[in-house]
């Protein structure tokens, strides 16, 4: 038995390994996008309006706790696909439901939508949405395949 089926006596499909990586690639974008607004960094926030700075850093705390579970929950959950642990599944649920509550809070009880401009950024929230649904039913497919343990 190699290394890449000991765990589970699977093999790993290529496919894995390509999710996995384009996966930890995409969440480590959400995860720096985060890092750098909630430390202001102004060479990073620099090209937005005061009025979405404000939209940013007044963001209620329950909403960044999210935004936080949602980008680090990705970043961890396609590290777990890529070492094969079944723990991705409810890492990458967890990822996705916080990203959901973010939105809802963005576009829906707030006016995410008017401050950032409009549709391409409902656009791109909704490829978020689809990625991180993505990520998770990927895992859970490969959890029920017995490709991870």
């Amino acid at each position: 038995m190699t290394d890449s089926n000991a765990t589970t006596g699977k093999s790993a499909p290529f496919h894995l390994w390509i999710v996995g990586i384009v996966g930890t690639l995409w969440s480590a974008m959400g995860a720096t996008d985060y890092v750098m607004t909630q430390t202001h960094n102004e060479a990073y926030m620099g090209g937005f309006t005061p009025e979405q700075l404000d939209f940013f850093y007044g963001l209620p705390t329950w909403t960044v706790a999210a935004w936080a579970i949602a980008v680090w929950g990705g970043v961890l959950g396609a590290l777990m696909l890529l070492l094969r642990t079944g723990h991705a599944v409810n890492v990458l649920l967890a990822s996705f439901a916080a990203m959901v509550v973010t939105s809802f809070q963005n576009f829906v009880l707030s006016n995410g939508l008017e401050v950032m401009g409009g549709g391409f950024e409902l656009a791109f929230s909704g490829l978020i949405f689809l990625v991180a649904l993505g990520l998770y039913l990927y895992a859970r497919a490969m959890a029920k395949k017995g490709i991870l343990a």
